[in-house]
């Protein structure tokens, strides 16, 4: 009977393998863990990063490849859900390695996130091994994949073969997020030059068509308010912008 019991007793604890779900205060307590700086903290109200990593099912043990992670917000919040066991990839092309240096150094100052490898990736060859990664994700850089602007040192980008490389590093089954700035209905990829929005549906159709389903979507972010006519950067909307977020399954 005790032998019954206690088989009982560790079928009923949490387990925290990669495979498994992971409780929902993970991630609040990732949010709420005292390392992260002022602004980072002064963003949570706005970018719900919670609720975000919930969605994406990233766990402890993980592999998760953060892509134009910038100064990585995100990279560090995902570390902490990973926890020791896990990895996070810090991954930026030269550009965004560039214009984060500064958030980066701080950041990554003094080995302080060991289960971060800052990576710069060259966005036509990645060079991230196959099959290696849980979740990959996005996060309001999705659109640059159709932002060119050579002179200010961002060279087009093929996005058919980006997109191609998130599919081979993920493992079979992994995950990818996209949250971005949502564009007018219809628009397509139009808005990305000079507004940096790009339309959902447009998102759906592109992503789908490189070995991805659409799996999950939250309106969490939305803002009726926004019009979808003003730049990111425009200072009546920044930092408040009408933002859809997608969860994508490789198949």
């Amino acid at each position: 009977m005790r032998r019954v019991l206690l088989l009982l007793l560790s079928l009923a604890l949490p387990t925290f393998a990669a495979g498994a779900a992971a409780p929902a205060d993970l991630y609040q307590a990732a949010v709420a863990n005292p390392a992260r700086s002022a602004a980072d903290r002064e963003r949570d109200a706005l970018d719900k990063p919670a609720e975000v990593l919930a969605l994406a099912g990233i766990k402890p043990g993980m592999t998760v490849a953060d892509i134009f992670a910038g100064g990585g917000y995100y990279s560090e919040l995902a570390s902490y859900v990973v926890g020791p066991t896990g990895k996070v990839l810090l991954a930026n092309n030269a550009p965004y390695d560039k214009f984060s240096a500064k958030e980066l150094d701080a950041r990554l100052a003094g080995g302080r996130l060991p289960n971060v490898e800052h990576v710069t990736i060259d966005p036509a060859a990645f060079g991230i091994a196959p099959a290696s990664v849980d979740v990959a994700m996005i996060i309001k850089s999705y659109h640059d994949l159709y932002y060119v602007d050579p002179e200010g040192g961002w060279p087009a980008i093929d996005a058919g073969k980006f997109l191609d490389q998130i599919h081979a590093a993920l493992k079979p089954g992994g995950a990818f997020l996209i949250v971005d700035h949502a564009a007018r209905p219809g628009s397509g990829k139009a808005d990305a030059q000079t507004l940096h929005r790009i339309d959902p549906a447009f998102a759906k159709r592109d992503i789908e068509s490189h070995g991805f389903k659409l799996v999950k979507t939250w309106d969490g972010l939305h803002n009726p308010a926004d019009d979808h006519v003003k730049t990111v950067f425009d200072k009546a909307i920044r930092g408040h912008t009408d933002r859809f977020v997608q969860v994508y399954r490789k198949r």
